[in-house]
């Protein structure tokens, strides 16, 4: 059966909240743990699809992971600017990995970004996402490190950032 790629429906919001906060948590993406901060955001998708496109890779009845895409900047935007697009939160269920999830859900926001006539994409991650990393360079992403960033003030971490030219 085939991934399809489709808007996040409401009755979905929980699930795809579930599946976003277990990836960070399981792959130890969280600095304080189930105690940190950004727990609840990644948990919140009604949040996230009222100002940007939350997307879901399905496989029949089976959510497999989502992304956020903004389209340009706004409330959920990080670091585009002007004409650029921001792809944040991918996440895909530990026992789905390994389908082309997170693949099909990054070429999924370069179509959208293409189709929205951006000139390019952004995106944060942290340098330990090494597989994510591998799709994000497969899809033609670059490191763009002068733009890498610090969003908790006082703690030493920085999200670094790629950049996909369009």
């Amino acid at each position: 059966m085939d991934i399809v790629i489709r808007p996040v429906e409401p009755g979905e919001y929980e699930a795809l909240g579930e599946i976003t906060a277990q990836a960070y948590l399981q792959d130890g993406l969280l600095t304080f743990g189930a105690s940190d901060w950004y727990l609840g955001e990644l948990k919140d998708v009604a949040k996230r699809a009222a100002a940007a496109d939350v997307l879901v890779a399905a496989q029949g009845d089976q959510l497999l992971g989502g992304v956020t895409f903004v389209a340009s900047p706004g409330p959920m935007t990080d670091i585009a600017g002007p004409g650029e697009a921001e792809i944040r939160m991918l996440a895909v269920d530990r026992a789905a990995r390994g389908r082309g999830a997170g693949e099909a859900l990054v070429r999924a926001c370069i179509d959208r970004a293409r189709a929205a006539e951006c000139t390019g994409i952004v995106l944060s991650t942290q340098s330990i996402m090494h597989a994510a990393h591998r799709i994000y360079e497969r899809a033609g992403f670059v490191r763009a490190p002068e733009r890498d960033w610090n969003p908790i003030p006082g703690v030493d971490f920085t999200l670094i950032t790629y950049e996909l030219t369009l």
